[in-house]
């Protein structure tokens, strides 16, 4: 008879599409997310925390025809009551409590949120069911001016996190000038909006591809139709050559300076009110800016930004970074876009009924942190704490009292509290730590008043590359006075 092996253990691993996080990575985080955070908080932004749960009529996007509600969110239904769903942005959440609480607010609000987010969605290589974002958005003005703000702020954050005037570029364009455009082209009626509503639908999808296809494949799109390399064929939207002509000249309107290029955007969408209307914002927010201070070398007007032209309604910016890199087959590339918003109004209308203006920027927080590990400037303090190692089981309490002098100066420190009968484990505990220092003190140090400090990492490099002489003329311990322990792990630490 079989042996009852008794219950199943459960596998370790984490559920597919998540990972997990260690130390240096996390600090890395925080530290890249306080900085961002001191900019928007310098800039009068508030912080917001909202629960990860929220109810999936108010998250709305995701409310499907089917009987379980959870496409695209990680949903389940309360007993006898709503549908609840892990938020899949923090955008959502800011129009529930802008709604909720819109009699306690100011108005305008400006806050800024950071923290993780979920999405059911299919994983893939780089591409995770939680991540974080990294939000700063104004409700409640329709000021240009607020769109202006977005943008100094999301370049002073780049350069506060270590991404240098000249690597970066913030582009500005606007959906009313694309707006514009299409009405000039035929394919919008101001009049009645649903009509070429699937020719327009075409055309967005198609300039949103003109990185990958270029112009000959977007014209084909937007004319006759396109088929790919594979032989499959796609239906275009029928505009004619001439029509597709406004609609590529719309694409590569940039100019030298930010007021020839409104200039070329107003020839383009002149012939339509809400093209000029965005002309004119796009030229306010260029003068805005430029009395700042933050010129071309910044922050530019570029019609050719098409992301989000679809969900925006007014100016939208993207921040792309234009250092290269080398991909995984060692050819160069640029790095690309790190950031992206708009003006997305009707925010809260869906809770209240009222109109609300809005505008904002959301950072990707592990394409920024890429973004510095490729370029060496992650600014993060990633080394572990100094390890005091345990000498005499019987002396625990001198080690604990050590470690408590360099916690209180500000050191991080810890006790070994492993087995300490092997001391070779210890060190080997302490490179794993990352440790800087470890603080060595037998009874023989004890009843001299010194202790021994041994610089791990300057340690691990001689071994790794000096000479025998080198190594006796540069030891790696040092023995120092008891009383000056702090002094000393400070000045191996660089913080003397």
């Amino acid at each position: 008879m079989a042996k009852d092996k008794g219950p199943r253990r459960p596998r370790a691993e984490t559920p597919k599409g998540f990972r997990d996080y260690f130390g240096a990575e996390v600090t890395e985080r925080k530290a890249m997310l306080d900085k961002i955070a001191a900019v928007y908080h310098r800039y009068g932004f508030d912080p917001l925390e909202t629960s990860a749960v929220e109810t999936v009529e108010a998250l709305g996007k995701f409310l499907p025809d089917v009987d379980r509600p959870n496409d695209g969110v990680f949903a389940w239904q309360e007993e006898d009551s709503d549908w609840l769903a892990l938020r899949y942005d923090l955008t959502a959440p800011l129009a529930r409590v802008a709604a909720q609480y819109r009699n306690d607010l100011p108005t305008p609000y400006r806050r800024y949120a950071m923290g993780p987010v979920w999405r059911n969605e299919k994983p893939g290589p780089g591409r995770f069911r939680q991540f974080y974002q990294c939000d700063a958005d104004t409700v409640g003005s329709g000021s240009v001016a607020a769109d202006a703000e977005i943008c100094a702020m999301l370049a002073d954050a780049l350069e506060e996190v270590g991404i240098p005037r000249g690597d970066y570029v913030v582009r500005v364009n606007n959906r009313k000038v694309l707006n514009g455009v299409m009405e000039v082209a035929g394919v919008l009626d101001p009049a009645d909006p649903s009509k070429f509503e699937h020719e327009r639908g075409i055309v967005m999808r198609a300039i949103d591809k003109i990185d990958r296809l270029g112009d000959a494949g977007v014209r084909a799109l937007i004319g006759a139709g396109r088929m790919d390399d594979s032989g499959d064929y796609t239906k275009g939207a029928g505009l004619s050559d001439s029509q597709a002509d406004v609609v590529l000249g719309f694409m590569s309107a940039r100019r030298d300076t930010g007021a020839e290029t409104v200039a070329r955007l107003r020839e383009l969408a002149g012939g339509s009110a809400v093209g000029t209307e965005g002309v004119d914002e796009l030229e306010k927010i260029a003068e805005l800016l430029d009395a700042q201070g933050y010129g071309p070398d910044r922050i530019v007007i570029d019609p050719a930004v098409v992301r989000g032209l679809g969900y925006y309604t007014g100016p939208v910016f993207e921040a792309e970074l234009t250092f290269e890199i080398l991909d995984e087959k060692g050819r160069p590339r640029q790095f690309g876009s790190v950031a992206g918003g708009g003006r997305y109004d009707d925010l809260v209308k869906r809770f209240t009924g009222q109109s609300v203006p809005a505008t904002g920027v959301s950072i990707g927080v592990d394409r920024l942190l890429a973004a510095l590990h490729a370029k060496g400037r992650v600014q993060a303090d990633t080394r572990g704490p100094v390890v005091v190692t345990v000498m005499d089981r019987d002396r625990m309490a001198d080690y604990q009292k050590m470690a408590t002098e360099l916690r209180q100066a500000g050191i991080r420190a810890e006790v070994y509290l492993g087995n300490p009968k092997n001391f070779g484990n210890q060190l080997k505990y302490a490179d794993k730590r990352n440790s800087p220092v470890a603080v060595i003190q037998g009874g023989d140090e004890a009843e001299r008043g010194v202790v021994q400090l041994k610089d791990l990492f300057l340690g691990a490099k001689i071994a790794a590359e000096a000479s025998h002489e080198e190594w006796k003329s540069q030891p790696a311990q040092t023995e120092v006075p008891r009383a000056d322990l702090v002094t000393e792990v400070r000045r191996l630490l660089g913080t003397a």
